[in-house]
């Protein structure tokens, strides 16, 4: 059916922390909720700059992706939320070991605040398996 989606939920990234999903597949489609720099066993932020805390939320969305049976090479769509985009070059420098290959399209902004202090939140669409 067109209208039917699926709750997908893992372990490997850190559980949801409110009324929301880790992540719905709909229409062949795979939205994930963003990801920001929390360990999933320990619910903390990682500490550390930039590169760490972007380091821990690609390996969340990876764990996400992996549980809806795709991937960082079926992703279509990032959107990527810097608290200073003065850190960008560093959060780039990561990003790219994840998604350099064949990237997909991106919009990266600036914001005012993240949650729990995080210094990066990434959230994607991908295609399903």
């Amino acid at each position: 059916m067109a209208n039917e989606r699926t709750i997908v939920a893992t372990d490997g990234a850190p559980a949801a922390i409110g009324p929301y999903s880790q992540a719905i597949v709909a229409n062949g489609l795979i939205f994930t909720a963003g990801q920001i720099p929390l360990d999933p066993e320990t619910m903390k932020i990682v500490e550390g700059d930039i590169t760490v805390q972007t380091e821990r939320v690609m390996h969340n969305l990876a764990a996400v992706l992996a549980e809806a049976g795709s991937g960082f090479d079926r992703v279509v769509k990032t959107t990527c939320f810097l608290a200073n985009l003065d850190d960008f070059a560093a959060f780039n420098a990561v990003y790219g070991r994840f998604l350099g290959t064949n990237p997909p399209a991106r919009s990266t902004v600036q914001v005012a605040k993240l949650p729990a202090g995080a210094l990066v939140e990434v959230e994607c669409v991908a295609l399903a398996p």
